[in-house]
């Protein structure tokens, strides 16, 4: 397996296929169309994968598609068969969001011995055996899994982000259950962690016009200080941050297109006048929005 990205159709899916190391794969999947979208990759009986559904639903194919699991959202899917291949063919439903973890037994040894006896099908007795578990994601994988799709670093820095965040929810995904620990106490529901994750969805759709904190806590009724305080665990950056780093990249795709002049980006972002949103757009990619587009 190497390191890829399939941006052809970027509009429509987003696939991601990172090695983090060797043997140790990431793969992050969304689906923004309206219509069901499908993706392969080969993958052989050495490796074990675990799936995690974020949003909407996912199918798993098996067999050229003779049959398939689902996987719905919050849910995760562990599988492993040493006796036989079990190549990636996955259908995703409109926005559906996939990340999967694909590791080698031989490395995933290596993160647990000596105490590999305590995760089942690493022991002795089944190590030879095929495996398979769903469970409910956790609210605290939850939070990870949001952190990864929605990461932010320089290109140089983006394989060092993601093998700490995979890392780490490994460390979550295997952690006993009667061992329970949680930064941040109001997170541990996953009802709280969708209220933020619904804060996140309501100031995108409402950018050029978004409420303020106090009326969005409100709304999606959590406490202010829980909702500033989550947000910023959950996508690494305050709301108002946020924000402003998704205004500009949205106004950067629509000079992109060629379609519109700066006053009529400058209206579609928010800003009630195109000086404002110059100053910005500049502070942002260090060049005007003007000169931008003479550059495209």
């Amino acid at each position: 397996m190497t390191h890829k990205s399939n941006d052809e159709r970027s509009n429509i899916i987003t696939l991601k296929d990172i090695e983090i190391e060797s043997g140790f794969h990431i793969l992050i999947n969304q689906n923004k169309a309206s219509e069901k979208n499908s993706f392969a990759k080969k993958i052989d009986c050495t490796y074990i994968q675990i799936h995690f559904c974020i949003h909407e639903s996912v199918k798993l194919l098996f067999n050229k598609g003779m049959y398939g699991i689902d996987i719905l959202a919050s849910k995760s899917l562990l599988l492993y068969n040493p006796a036989q291949d079990l190549p990636i063919d996955v259908e995703l439903a409109p926005n559906a969001q996939l990340i999967s973890i694909l590791i080698s037994i031989e490395k995933l040894h290596t993160f647990f011995t000596p105490e590999a006896g305590i995760i089942h099908f690493l022991n002795e007795n089944n190590k030879d055996k095929k495996f398979y578990s769903d469970k409910a994601i956790a609210a605290n994988e939850s939070i990870v899994l949001s952190q990864i799709i929605s990461y932010k670093v320089q290109p140089t820095m983006e394989k060092l982000y993601l093998k700490a965040k995979i890392y780490e929810l490994l460390s979550l995904y295997f952690q006993p259950e009667s061992d329970d620990a949680n930064n941040c106490p109001y997170l541990e529901e996953e009802e709280n962690v969708e209220k933020i994750r619904l804060a996140k969805r309501i100031i995108i759709q409402r950018m050029s016009e978004p409420p303020t904190l106090v009326d969005l806590a409100k709304e999606i009724d959590l406490p202010l200080a829980h909702l500033k305080d989550g947000f910023k665990q959950i996508y690494g950056d305050t709301i108002f941050n946020f924000l402003w780093d998704y205004k500009m990249e949205y106004a950067r795709r629509m000079l992109n297109t060629k379609k519109y002049n700066v006053s009529e980006v400058s209206y579609e972002v928010g800003y009630s006048t195109a000086s404002h949103f110059i100053a910005a757009f500049k502070k942002k990619f260090g060049i005007t929005p003007k000169k931008y587009m003479g550059k495209i």
